[in-house]
């Protein structure tokens, strides 16, 4: 899709158009977050040369900054926060079944769960292999295995 000026609409992941005539500020704000921390910068159009240089800047940066930091590159999305009682994204306690559940989207975007018992292996490990296989399903998800 493309804008009234004939440029490309893409959406880029981490990086937002800004457009601010009143402040006459135009550019593109890159936001990286990982490990409970945020990175931002913001390119201008004016300091970079124009819309398509600074967005070649923007990603540029953003991907030079997510390889130092070690942060797998992907453009699909990454729950980073957790809503369960454990702390861990994707592994919930059912203590009614007594197990740990665990649950993750596979690379073709469907749904996955599975559980591991507590009764068969004890609290502590049930949490690690419920943990370890989260970790596996989402690697494999953002490396595309």
């Amino acid at each position: 899709m493309m804008d009234r000026e004939g440029f490309l609409l893409e959406k880029h992941k981490d990086i937002s158009r800004l457009d601010q005539e009143a402040k006459r500020t135009h550019g593109w704000y890159v936001r990286v977050r990982f490990q409970g921390k945020t990175y931002s910068k913001f390119f201008s159009d004016r300091k970079c040369g124009g819309r398509y240089s600074s967005l070649l800047a923007a990603i540029a940066w953003r991907d030079r900054l997510e390889e130092e930091l070690g942060k797998i590159r992907s453009d699909r999305p990454v729950v980073t926060v957790s809503n369960t009682g454990t702390g861990v994204v994707g592994v919930r306690l059912n203590e009614r079944l007594n197990r740990y559940e665990v649950s993750w989207v596979t690379p073709d975007g469907r749904q996955g769960k599975t559980s591991v018992s507590i009764a068969k292996h004890g609290k502590e490990k049930a949490f690690a292999i419920a943990c370890d296989i989260r970790r596996r399903k989402e690697r494999e998800r953002l490396e595309g295995v």
